[in-house]
Order: structure tokens, then sequence, then C-alpha cells
């Protein structure tokens, strides 16, 4: 069997009867080229079959266009269309994206990230979730530009993106009094991440400024079945709360549906549920739930936006210690729906 010829730009620049360098300004975008050479190149690549080689071309430039998208729990709701904005946005600027699942922090997940850094990733955005700072000072060391979404470090010349989750506590502990109830619970993850662990202190710290008792309960991974078992550790309690505040929406679904079918309890009249992400699930009208948003598209458009002007002053980046972090925060708006009863 005969093996397939790759074909080279030299190739193309011989049937086209251009210079080598000439095939390159054709590829290369925004590079000078008049319309005529341009349509010669192009018709030689196409009659030869040729395609750019972006790994040479990345050699040659030191920079691979490879972007590690570092994230766990990737198939919950809001980092699943986080992942994927991200990915489409990545694609549209001519970047390749490289995930790496760290759901389980073992010796694959190091595995995973040293075979990212040996295929000389430009950039890492490390998502909201299980990922340490280890990981996040190995990709540091390693030259690449950071993004941080929803995590609480700071290094110097990256890129923090963050939700401020304060006043969305002091919303929902409103939401609460306002309703009329007197038993307030928090439901969270055992996932200890840095965003959900500051909805569930935010939260608390505003009920201890209005001198009320909040009931914590945390279990397993943040997901809907974890939402099942936390209700169903609250709603026993001898003191059964009447208001629960869930760390996510997916918790909460779960929550509600235990506290519907398990309980008998109407939603809100017998107990209110408030959410936090505004997944799409939140809006279906078996949950109604009132919840707070996140910007889960402007997120991945500063993200995408940031990375693309650090790669046009590539040259001013060296060294990044004396550079300052660049932060971002939003506000966690809130949307109402029918999960809380009106006073």
């Amino acid at each position: 069997m005969q093996e397939k010829t790759v074909v080279s730009a030299q190739d193309v620049a011989l049937r086209a009867g251009v210079s080598r360098s000439a095939v390159s300004r054709v590829f290369t975008p925004g590079a000078s080229v008049s319309e005529p050479m341009r349509a010669r190149v192009l018709k030689a690549a196409e009659e030869l079959g040729y395609h750019v080689n972006h790994l040479a071309r990345s050699l040659v430039r030191n920079r691979s266009g490879i972007v590690c998208l570092i994230v766990s729990e990737v198939a919950t709701p809001y980092r699943a269309t986080l992942v994927s904005w991200l990915t489409q946005l990545l694609q549209e600027a001519g970047k390749v994206a490289m995930i790496i699942n760290t759901d389980r922090s073992d010796s694959r997940v190091s595995a995973a990230l040293q075979q990212a850094i040996n295929f000389r990733a430009d950039a890492s955005i490390i998502l909201s979730g299980m990922p340490d700072r280890t990981i996040t000072r190995l990709c540091y060391q390693h030259g690449q530009h950071l993004v941080l979404i929803n995590r609480d470090e700071t290094l110097p010349g990256s890129l923090s993106i963050n939700l401020d989750s304060t006043q969305a506590a002091e919303t929902a502990l409103m939401a609460f009094q306002r309703a009329g109830c007197r038993h307030l619970a928090f439901a969270n993850s055992l996932a200890g991440t840095p965003s959900l662990m500051k909805r569930e202190a935010d939260f608390l710290a505003a009920a201890a400024r209005a001198e009320i008792a909040v009931t914590v309960e945390r279990f397993g991974s943040t997901s809907y079945e974890s939402g099942q078992i936390l209700a169903h550790r609250l709603l026993t309690r001898q003191q059964r709360p009447d208001a629960i505040y869930c760390v996510t929406d997916l918790v909460a679904c779960g929550v509600m549906d235990e506290a519907r079918h398990r309980f008998g309890l109407r939603i809100p009249e017998d107990l209110c549920v408030v959410g936090y992400d505004n997944i799409p699930q939140s809006g279906w009208s078996s949950y109604n739930l009132t919840t707070f948003t996140q910007p889960i598209e402007q997120f991945a458009r500063e993200a995408v936006r940031w990375l693309i002007e650090q790669d046009n002053h590539s040259d001013e980046l060296r060294p990044r210690t004396g550079q300052l972090n660049h932060s971002l925060i939003y506000e966690a708006n809130v949307v109402w729906r029918g999960s809380v009863r009106s006073g």
C-alpha cells in the first residue's frame, strides 16, 4: 500500500509559482498579500490537498494555541454550560481547548495535567471546583496565562473572575423573613470549593447580623442526589426548617423533590427554598425555583477576551511577578419565582 505523501508549503509555492514566504503570508491571518496572489495560492493548495501544519507553526512561534480547561463536576448544568461557552469562544478565537477533568484528585489528574504541560499549553482556565492550589501553581510555574473563575487565589499577571455572593445572601435572608420563616437552614455539599463555602459563610454572616440561627447540613458532591439526602437529614430533625437556602440549584431540585414526595410538604406553603446558579431546570414548572443567576456567557467572553489580549502583548509579559492581578467581580442577581411565598 502506497503511503500518503504529506503536501508541504514548498509544494504549494512551486505549483502556484510564488515564494515559500508568500504561501505563509496567505495562511497567516492579517498578513499583507495581494488578492491575485491569494487566489493563486489557495487554488494550488486546494489542488494539492494542502493544510496548514499548526503544530509546526506553533514550534516556530513558541505558542501552541492550546488552552486547558481544568474543571471538576463537569456534568453539572452550571459547569457544563460554562465549558460549552468557553470551548465555543476559544474555537472562534482560533484556540484549541483541552479539558482536564479533576473529579478525582489522584495520580491520573497529575498525569493529565503533566500531559497538558508537555503539549506546551499557552494558558489554563481553572473553573470553580476541586482543583487545589498546587495545580494552579504548577500551571503558573510553567509560564501559562491563568484565568481563575470563582477562586479565591490571586497570582500576578492572572485574571480572577468572581461573583459577589454577599448581596445574594442578604436577599435570600430578606425573602425568608418576609415570608414569615422562622427556622432557617443552609444545604451544602462536601466539595469545599471556595465559591460554595463563601455562599455558606455569607448566609451565616447575614443571619448572624439579624440574630437568626441557621442549621447547616453538608453532604456528598454538589448533586441532585445529595440534595435529596440533605433534605432528609434536615426534615427529620426535631426542629424542622421552614426555609432552606441551597448552595446550588441542582441541590435545591433534590431538596424540593424529597420534601414533596417523601415528606408530603408543599412548596412554598410549608417550605420555602432558594437556590443558586439559575440553571435551566430551575425555570421548569415543576421547580419554579427562586435563585441567583451567574452571567456564564459574560464570564466566558471576558476570559477569552483577556487571553487574546495577553497574546497580543506577549512581549510585555515577562517577568509576571511584578504585575498586578486583574479582577472582575459580578453581582449575583436574583430571579424571583414561586418557591418562596410572598409576605
